[in-house]
């Protein structure tokens, strides 16, 4: 009985051990993607602040400076802005509200940022060509979105598990060998930008007309995928 037990240990032994050899026939590669997304959700951010009138008038010193603008005046001047553009009022939010030291002796001035929810590009140059350019302290574009945007980022996966595959099938092709079945999958999210394998943030300062290079969501997706490699079957 122990010998028949020690064949037997020593086959399983044999059985694992060829198994693990076949195992270690495989290729892993890495498939890319990159999709375009024109983005339906586009958020605007204007951030406002008090300012001085003697700032413009070309000769007051800051030190001089005594005439404040106050914030509800220039935000009432950016909402007339933003009605003007035909955008309406629950579009807008408030994101920040906050306060700025100018020099020593003098008052805080405050400052707020609005976020404008937008559906194109064109309205924010609407917006822009109707703005008292006075207390607008920055201008951005926040984040971009787009209501399918998980169907694009699916499509994007797909895209760069297809490319891995094309790539690993013509490699071992070259070799006289098949592709065979799918070991492992690992999807490389080291790879995406931002929030979008990810979405690109698209956040810089402008002017008007300053974004026409950030119009679209950029999504790239990197998969890594290791296939079994097989003999040719016979013919």
């Amino acid at each position: 009985m122990k010998k028949y037990g020690l064949i037997f240990i020593m086959s399983l032994l044999v059985c694992v051990t060829m198994k693990a050899q076949e195992c270690e026939r495989y290729i892993e590669v890495t498939g890319t993607s990159e999709m375009e997304v024109v983005p339906d959700e586009i958020h605007y951010l204007i951030e406002i602040q008090e300012y001085f009138e003697e700032e413009f008038d070309g000769v007051s010193k800051p030190e001089q400076y005594k005439t404040k603008v106050p914030i509800t005046r220039i935000e009432q001047e950016l909402m007339q802005a933003i009605h003007d553009a035909g955008i309406p009022d629950s579009a807008v939010r408030v994101q920040e509200y906050g306060n700025n030291w100018r020099h020593q002796g003098h008052d805080f001035l405050i400052s707020k940022q609005l976020d404008i929810t937008l559906q194109d590009f064109k309205q924010i140059d609407r917006i822009v060509q109707k703005l008292n350019t006075r207390g607008i302290h920055s201008m951005s574009i926040g984040k971009l979105d787009n209501k399918d945007i998980l169907t694009y980022h699916q499509k994007a996966k797909i895209e760069a598990l297809k490319a891995a595959q094309r790539k690993a099938a013509y490699l071992v092709e070259a070799l006289d060998k098949k592709l065979g079945s799918v070991i492992r999958i690992v999807e490389n999210t080291n790879a995406n930008s931002g929030m979008f394998g990810a979405l690109q943030s698209n956040v810089m300062s402008m002017n008007a007309g300053g974004y026409d290079n950030f119009r679209t969501i950029q999504l790239k997706y990197s998969m890594t995928v290791r296939f079994e490699i097989t003999d040719w079957m016979s013919r």
